[in-house]
C-alpha cells in the first residue's frame, strides 16, 4: 500500500496541473455532471469581483394587479427562487426581499440570463387536464379539434383533474427515457396519498384519451393514456432538451410560488470591487503565503522546505477542486482559502515539532520522523474535524455568501489533511534516506541531540531526564 501512495500523489498532481493550467482542458464539472468529461473547468468569480446581472420581480394577482402578500409569503417566494437558481450551477446568488412585495435576484457571471429568468419567474402551477374525446378525439379517432400544440394556452373552460400540489416532490426527476426511440428526455413524477389511487382509477377510465399537462396556463405536452397507470406514477414527455427537462423538474420539485410574479426591471451590474481589487487581494495573499514559507524554511530547515513543496501541491490541488465543483470565489471565499492555508501550515508545525522531540529522545532519524507523524496525527485530526463541523454548520445554516466561505473552508481543510500527512510524509520518506540529509542542522537540532540516535535509547532517556 505504501508503494502506491507516491503514484497516487503523482496522478492527482498531474490531473490538478492539467485542470489548472492546460488551455482548453476538458474534464468533468459537477454542476453539469451529465455532460461527462467534455466540460471546460473554469474559475468562477462572485458578484463583488466579476459582476453579473439582476432582475427585480413584484407580486401580482391573477389579473396582473400588484398585491402585498405579507412577509411570510414573501419569504417563501424568496426561498423557492433561491433554490431554483441554485440548481443551475450558479453559486452564491443573492436573492432578497425588497420592500413589501418585491424580490431582487442577483446572479454572478451568468452566461444565459434568459434561462435563469425563465426558471426563476415561473409560477409553477402544474395541472393535468382531460381533453374531452367528443371534442378532441382519441388516439384511434380524430375529433372536431386537434389537441392543443405545445406552448399554446389551454382552454380555461377545461377543468383540471389533478394539480402539482398533489405530487410527491421526492419522486420528481428528469432523465432519458430509454424505452422510446432516440432516448428522448422526460420528466418523471408520482402522486402521493389518495391522489395516487385517484390517478390510477382516472387513468383506467380514460384509456386512449388525450390529456394535457399544463404549466402556468400553457400546454407542455398532450400525451394519451395507453393503459392504466398503476401506483400513481407517470412521465411527462414532449420536445424536451436536457436543459428544459431539468428546468421543469426543478420548478415542480421546489413547488409553486404562492403568488404570481411579474418582472419589473433587469440590468447588468458591475463588480463592486473589480479586477484591480482582486489583483491586490491575490498579491497580498501571495506575500502572506511567501512569508509563511520563508518562516518554515528558516525555522524548520529541510522539513520546512518539504512543507513548502507540499503547500505548493496543496494550492494546485485546491484550485483544481474549485474549478471542478465549481466554487464561486468572492472576497469571503478567498479569506476562507487563506485561512485553510494557515491550517495546512499548522499541521506541518505539529508534525515537525513532534519529530524534533523524538530526535532529542534518542531515536533514529527515520524512526523519529515516522513517530512524529503518527503522534501528531490525533491532534491534527481533532483540530481539522472540529473545523469541518463548524464550517458545515455555516454551510447548511447560512446565507449564500456564508455558504461560499464555508464551502471553500471545507475543501481547503479536507485537502490540507491529505497534503500535510500524505504528501509531506512521502517527501520526507524519500529525503531522509539520502546521505546528504543526515545532518543535524537540517532538522533544527544540535549535533549532540542528533547523534544520540547512534548511542542508544539509554542515553536518550538520561538526556531526557536531565532536561526535566
Amino acid at each position: 500500500m505504501r508503494k502506491l501512495v507516491p503514484i497516487l500523489i503523482l496522478i492527482i498532481g498531474a490531473l490538478a496541473l492539467y485542470i489548472d493550467f492546460m488551455p482548453g482542458a476538458k474534464f468533468a464539472v459537477l454542476s453539469k455532471i451529465d455532460a461527462g468529461l467534455g466540460q471546460t473547468p473554469e474559475t468562477k468569480l462572485g458578484l463583488d469581483l466579476q459582476g453579473g446581472f439582476e432582475i427585480k420581480y413584484h407580486t401580482v394577482d391573477a389579473q396582473g394587479n400588484a398585491v402585498f402578500p405579507g412577509s411570510g409569503s414573501m419569504d417563501v417566494i424568496r426561498s423557492i427562487m433561491e433554490q431554483r437558481v441554485n440548481t443551475t450551477g450558479v453559486s452564491e446568488p443573492i436573492v432578497e426581499t425588497v420592500g413589501s412585495n418585491e424580490i431582487l435576484v442577483q446572479v454572478p457571471g451568468a452566461t444565459d440570463p434568459k434561462a435563469i429568468r425563465d426558471l426563476v419567474g415561473k409560477t409553477g402551477q402544474l395541472s393535468f387536464v382531460l381533453l374531452p374525446p367528443e371534442t378532441y378525439g382519441t388516439i384511434n379517432a380524430a375529433g372536431a379539434k386537434a389537441p392543443p400544440a405545445e406552448g399554446t394556452p389551454i382552454d380555461p373552460a377545461l377543468p383540471a383533474q389533478f394539480t402539482g400540489a398533489q405530487l410527491n416532490l421526492g419522486s420528481i426527476s428528469a432523465g432519458v427515457d430509454t424505452g422510446q426511440a432516440g432516448n428522448p428526455w422526460a420528466v418523471n413524477f408520482a402522486f402521493e396519498g389518495q391522489a395516487a389511487t385517484d390517478f390510477e382509477t382516472w387513468s383506467g377510465a380514460h384509456i386512449n384519451d388525450f390529456f394535457a399537462i399544463v404549466l402556468d396556463g400553457n400546454v407542455i405536452s398532450h400525451p394519451y393514456l395507453k393503459s392504466q397507470i398503476t401506483g400513481g406514477k407517470g412521465q411527462i414527455t414532449g420536445s424536451f432538451t436536457p436543459a428544459s427537462a431539468k428546468q421543469l423538474a426543478t420548478i415542480l420539485q421546489y413547488g409553486a410560488l404562492p403568488y404570481p410574479v411579474e418582472e419589473e426591471s433587469s440590468q447588468d451590474i458591475p463588480a463592486t470591487l473589480g479586477k484591480s481589487f482582486l489583483n491586490q487581494t491575490l498579491f497580498a495573499g501571495a506575500i502572506g503565503i511567501g512569508l509563511v514559507l520563508i518562516f518554515m524554511l528558516v525555522y524548520y530547515r529541510l522539513p520546512g522546505l518539504v512543507a513548502g513543496l507540499a503547500l505548493t501541491y496543496y494550492g494546485i490541488a485546491v484550485l483544481a477542486v474549485f474549478r471542478i465543483i465549481p466554487v464561486t470565489l468572492t472576497l469571503a471565499g478567498i479569506a476562507g482559502f487563506v485561512l485553510s492555508v494557515g491550517m495546512a501550515v499548522d499541521a506541518n508545525i505539529l508534525i515537525f515539532e513532534r519529530t524534533k522531540e523524538e530526535l532529542r529522545a534518542g531515536k533514529t532519524l527515520v524512526t523519529a520522523m515516522e513517530a512524529g507523524f503518527n503522534r501528531a496525527w490525533n491532534s491534527i485530526f481533532d483540530s481539522n474535524v472540529s473545523s469541518l463541523i463548524t464550517a458545515s454548520i455555516l454551510y447548511f445554516g447560512g446565507s449564500s455568501t456564508i455558504k461560499g466561505f464555508a464551502l471553500v473552508l471545507i475543501i481547503g481543510v479536507a485537502t490540507s489533511m491529505f497534503t500535510a500527512v500524505t504528501v509531506s510524509r512521502t517527501l520526507l520518506r524519500l529525503v531522509v534516506h539520502q546521505q546528504w540529509a543526515q545532518r543535524a542542522w537540517l532538522y533544527g537540532v544540535t549535533d549532540e541531540e542528533f547523534q544520540a540516535r547512534a548511542i542508544g535509547r539509554g542515553y536518550g532517556r538520561r538526556e531526557a531526564r536531565s532536561r526535566v
